[in-house]
């Protein structure tokens, strides 16, 4: 697995102080089960993340098939990213690589 991280104190027009470009080269999912409303999900740890960071999008190399790709922070250093199965059938992508960005919102 190759993992690349960026961090940045970089603002996304003054909203986020701080945001993460992250790479993973060995993104694999699992079998999303049959049937529509099904999941699988792949956590990966992103040093410096926490609750209430937010995930502003997820791409992979790979066609979704009928899925649909979010992520979430959902502990300290772990992003988890989840293929929603939107088809009647199962779902079960190749091992990919996946891109994502974290941000962490500025106090209002």
């Amino acid at each position: 697995m190759a993992l690349t991280i960026k961090r940045q104190r970089e603002q996304f027009h003054g909203a986020c102080g701080e945001m993460w470009l992250v790479k993973d080269t060995a993104v694999n999912f699992g079998n999303a089960a049959v049937g529509s409303g099904t999941f699988a999900s792949v956590d990966i740890t992103v040093p410096g993340v926490a609750l209430g960071d937010i995930v502003l999008g997820v791409a992979v190399g790979v066609d979704t098939v009928d899925g649909a790709i979010v992520g979430a922070v959902t502990a300290a250093n772990t992003v988890t990213l989840t293929l929603l199965n939107n088809s009647a059938g199962a779902i079960d992508l190749a091992s990919t690589t996946g891109r994502f960005v974290v941000a962490r919102p500025l106090a209002w």
